[in-house]
């Protein structure tokens, strides 16, 4: 299939607009007419992805100014098969860490060349959106809005006085106006929606989003906009030739582990690994494999039953114990502490670390992380890199210092971690740290892991005798 140029990118005045649910619901009506939906979410997200994900049914991307180069965020969506690529953008339009704006959406959307679709939040404004929109979509001039989604409309009559507003004062289309419909918000708990793998009725919440976008939104439109991007330019991604498979690894993946990037899996499997997929809620005995990852998740909301499986947590602990090559992020780290609690009581976990964590009120770190490794950490994510990109969102923290005596594997530069500038606990073969970290050009940490992993079966292979 020859590529098209066909891109899409959703913004907002401001975090909270109901860009997600537009977003997915734009998704899964482009789906059901048949249309290949390649989505993209910017920033550091696993859960409005899931959404993404399950209602194009194509992984959703991620692309995030913080963790990749220019040129590899173009690839990344030059590379999009499909008929559409649809960028969701988070927070506002012009919102980013840079005071001169280099890693705003406005900034990415520039970048890729997509033209920008503003959702308005429109409760409360009527007149007043005109020079609202006009002044974000003038902002930057190297990011022109190109049309507008009016959301949470009140009725026929405030919709009418939305439009008359618009089309007197601006040259901007409207692209389709949403009435507030209660049934499309469900609950956030942390940052964001609740993963889609924690939803059982997951889809019927994505056929509704699809349903009101069919209902409310211009679909040819929408498609005609996308349409007039123009062809990208990007460089040729790095070799990545498969490599056959050669270790075994497996991916805790359930309703309290299920946070991973797309990319970063395909790119343990391109390394070499076959991926083995472990539920730590159910299963009571470890595959055999060489290596073994715990990414994040939500492990506080099925504590119970995690504690509950004595089996897989004796069989983690003996595995870490015996040398297999662990990996754990955020989520995994508090699986591998010897206590968690959740406010409604203290639920033993694997032991692994000598250390209890406790859920908090509040964040305790959130946002970017810079780290640099230490002499200690058994392997480093990428190589001759002192500046390791990460990014952590916790509302845990660990009730007592970490001991000195305790190696870690990084030093945080930027970021909060375990506290004390550390993060990347370490036991044996066994690193368990609040960072999130992500597979990209500079930061191959997959890679390394399948190498080490390799490595240390290797060096555990029984020698063949003389």
């Amino acid at each position: 299939m020859t590529r098209p140029p066909a891109r899409l990118y959703l913004s907002a005045l401001h975090k909270g607009s109901g860009k997600t649910s537009l977003s997915v619901g734009l998704a899964g009506a482009l789906n059901r007419r048949g249309l290949a939906v390649h989505p993209y979410k910017r920033g550091p997200d696993y859960i409005d992805p899931g959404w993404l994900t399950l209602a194009s049914g194509r992984p959703c991307r991620n692309l995030d100014y913080h963790t990749m180069e220019c040129d590899e965020i173009r690839a990344e969506v030059a590379a999009a098969d499909g008929d559409l690529a649809l960028i969701e953008g988070n927070k506002g339009l012009h919102d980013g860490l840079d005071p001169d704006g280099r890693d705003s959406n406005a900034a990415l959307a520039a970048e890729l060349q997509a033209p920008i679709v503003l959702i308005v939040d429109a409760r409360g404004m009527t007149r007043g959106i005109a020079p609202t929109v006009l002044g974000h979509a003038g902002f930057d001039p190297q990011a022109p809005v190109a049309g507008v989604i009016l959301n949470r409309v009140g009725g026929a009559r405030h919709e009418r006085k939305l439009r008359q507003a618009l089309e007197r004062y601006t040259d901007l289309p409207v692209l389709g106006a949403v009435p507030n419909h209660p049934e499309l918000h469900i609950e956030a708990p942390y940052l964001g929606l609740i993963p889609a793998a924690e939803q059982e009725r997951a889809q019927g919440i994505v056929d509704l989003w699809a349903d009101r976008a069919e209902a409310h939104l211009d679909l040819e439109g929408l498609r005609e906009l996308a349409a007039t991007a123009p062809p990208l330019h990007a460089p040729a991604q790095p070799n990545t030739a498969a490599r056959r498979a050669d270790v075994d690894i497996g991916i805790a993946h359930d309703r309290a582990f299920n946070f991973y990037y797309p990319g970063d899996l395909e790119a343990l499997e391109r390394a070499g690994a076959r991926l083995r997929w472990i539920d730590l809620t159910a299963d009571t005995e470890l595959p055999a494999v060489d290596g073994l990852i715990i990414g994040g998740g939500f492990p506080e909301r099925h504590a119970a039953e995690l504690a509950a499986n004595h089996a897989m947590k004796r069989a983690v602990a003996e595995a870490s114990a015996a040398g297999l090559p662990i990996y754990a992020e955020c989520g995994g780290l508090l699986y591998l502490c010897r206590r968690l609690n959740t406010g409604d009581g203290h639920h033993i976990m694997a032991g692994v670390f000598p250390l209890d964590a406790e859920m908090t009120g509040r964040p305790q770190g959130h946002g970017y992380m810079t780290l640099q490794t230490t002499p200690e950490t058994p392997w480093s994510p990428a190589p001759g890199t002192t500046a390791l990109p990460a990014h952590e969102f916790h509302y845990s923290r660990l009730r007592e210092p970490v001991p000195e005596e305790l190696p870690c594997a990084y030093r945080v530069t930027r970021g909060q971690g375990l506290g004390g500038c550390r993060d990347g606990l370490i036991k044996g073969n066994t690193v368990a740290s609040y960072a999130h970290l992500r597979h990209t050009w500079t930061t191959p940490w997959a890679e390394r892991f399948v190498a080490f992993v390799r490595e240390q079966r290797r060096s555990a292979a029984p020698t063949a005798p003389c």
